[in-house]
């Protein structure tokens, strides 16, 4: 942690940090091109920017990280872009993930195993086991990842359960529904990040989000550091949160 950065989290209250932070990560094609260089090159730009988020959520003992690296709809994106980002998704895990399991980070990627190749999941839920014991920040890579995707595969499950007689219609409420989403065992989120200043949600984290904190910023993804995390913590702390209700 740098003098600058040190003297921003001076100005935070340590004990009101969200316990989840939440980040869609845009603005990666942009600054490449901004650069007159290919998507790939903002990607991977990108990937030193989850590193530096990553650090900075461990160091303040924020315990839980989400960043919504691949979605179900980018699929749609050139077939180089989309090979790309599994390579560099594998790249990123394969270079980083002693120092995460040094630093007791427990990883996970999340998502839908849909058009995925089999081989490529098993190799990186392989890499990423080393961590699962772990007990420090838990850091979750939402990859193939769709918020209507998961509800309707929670919908699709709690059917199978009724049909089997392992659940009765009147069981159904929404603590039991996030027990069938991808993130059962994870809060929902406090803070939401969205980076490149766009206004959407983008099929993210849908059910979770109902009363999430969101911050956008202008940032492009490979621009934002740990200063940037810190203003977004600083935003967060500023908020009264009433989860529907009034003030007192």
């Amino acid at each position: 942690m740098n003098k600058e950065t040190e003297k921003l989290v001076a100005d935070l209250d340590l004990t009101r940090l969200p316990q989840h932070v939440a980040i869609i990560m845009d603005g990666n094609g942009r600054w490449a091109k901004q650069r007159h260089r290919p998507r790939l090159y903002g990607h991977r730009a990108g990937a030193k920017s989850v590193r530096k988020v990553v650090e900075l959520a461990g160091e303040l003992y924020i315990p839980h990280l989400t960043v919504y690296a691949f979605s179900t709809e980018n699929w749609t994106r050139p077939q180089n872009e989309v090979s790309g980002l599994f390579k560099l998704l594998m790249e990123y895990l394969n270079k980083d993930i002693d120092e995460l399991h040094r630093k007791n980070v427990n990883v996970r990627i999340i998502g839908s195993p849909e058009r995925v190749d089999q081989d490529y999941l098993s190799k990186a839920h392989k890499i990423t086991s080393r961590t699962w014991n772990n007990t420090g920040l838990s850091f979750n890579v939402l990859f193939n990842y769709g918020g209507r995707q998961e509800i309707t595969d929670a919908f699709k499950a709690m059917a199978e359960a009724l049909l089997s007689n392992k659940l009765k219609p009147t069981d159904i409420n929404s603590a039991l529904i996030s027990q069938f989403l991808y993130t059962k065992d994870i809060p929902d989120p406090d803070l939401v990040i969205r980076t490149s200043g766009e206004l959407r949600l983008s099929n993210f984290l849908i059910w979770q989000t109902a009363y999430s904190e969101i911050y956008v910023t202008e940032t492009l993804w490979p621009d934002f550091d740990k200063n940037e995390l810190v203003k977004a913590l600083k935003d967060y702390q500023s908020r009264k949160r009433r989860f529907g209700g009034v003030d007192d």
